[in-house]
């Protein structure tokens, strides 16, 4: 299914924003996209089961309900060792890494979505783990101790793409440089807990790349959906439906979307209406866009 209906990205935005810290219902509304007959159902009873199993290797553990990093190690053993989770290093950009459903069935994935089921299971079995939105590589924190609520200044930080590997801030910052630059610079604020929101946006922010790569553009415009839906006054979404609109010969919708653009992002920048009086080229290009459409539309009165 390359596009989402009104009632689903309406249904989606219920649940993506819906405060239950549960992020595996809006994960699997996600994967409908290639997966239009999928049972959500069958996947959260796996969660479930999984959640289960977890709490019982925890359980049976003297010393895990005390020690936050013993409970990492017996986790990291039933999903990485016991359940096979493992970080997909041979086709990062497998879309397929990106949809949960996928991502159990075949237990490999990507980081974020190696983390999610990290999240639910570890909910699941009593443990609180967080997103931390790393740049490049998407990580997970949680407390140092099981009496206090996360500080952002000195969580645990683990690696879900590793084996749920622990990383000193060194580590973190050997990271950041490998995946953004030499020259990046690291803040602790960078391993602050992202929200539920921010998950599904990276996720969705990842497939879109994807499929933009993969020349797919009906699924890139149906993930553009969903992302505005999110997030109304991304602009930069809205730019990229109306072309990914103009790829597919809808020449409508494309016109819409980039006299939309256009008119809200040339605010207060003292263009005119292509919003290109000071050089912005990335506007003139748009506004050529915008006349072509415009002629186009025309000439189907």
């Amino acid at each position: 299914m390359a596009v989402f209906s009104a009632d689903f990205i309406h249904n989606f935005t219920l649940v993506a924003k819906d405060p239950q810290p549960d992020l595996a219902p809006a994960a699997l509304l996600i994967a409908r996209l290639e997966y239009p007959n999928l049972d959500a159902s069958l996947y959260l009873r796996q969660l479930d089961e999984m959640g289960l199993a977890a709490l019982n290797r925890l359980g049976s553990s003297s010393d895990a309900a005390t020690d936050p990093m013993r409970s990492l190690e017996v986790l990291n053993q039933y999903l990485f060792d016991e359940q096979g989770f493992s970080g997909n290093r041979e086709n990062h950009d497998d879309p397929r890494n990106s949809f949960l459903n996928a991502v159990i069935d075949r237990r490999t994935g990507i980081p974020i979505t190696l983390a999610l089921v990290y999240i639910e299971v570890a909910r699941r079995a009593g443990l609180q783990l967080h997103g931390v939105n790393f740049p490049g590589h998407f990580l997970l924190s949680m407390p140092r101790r099981p009496d206090v609520t996360l500080d952002p200044d000195d969580p645990v930080i683990v690696n879900p793409f590793h084996g749920g590997a622990v990383l000193s801030e060194s580590d973190c910052r050997r990271l950041l440089r490998e995946h953004v630059g030499e020259n990046s610079v690291f803040d602790r604020r960078l391993l602050m807990r992202a929200t539920k929101q921010q998950i599904l946006i990276r996720i969705l922010v990842n497939l879109k790349r994807i499929y933009v790569r993969m020349r797919s553009f009906p699924q890139s415009r149906a993930i553009t959906d969903l992302l505005l839906a999110l997030n109304p006054s991304a602009m930069t979404e809205l730019r990229d439906r109306g072309l990914l609109a103009y790829h597919l010969n809808d020449f409508s919708s494309a016109l819409r979307d980039l006299e939309a653009y256009l008119r809200f992002t040339s605010r207060g920048a003292g263009g005119g209406e292509g919003g290109d009086k000071d050089g912005n080229d990335e506007h003139a290009e748009i506004w050529e866009h915008v006349k072509t459409l415009r002629r186009r539309v025309a000439s189907f009165n």
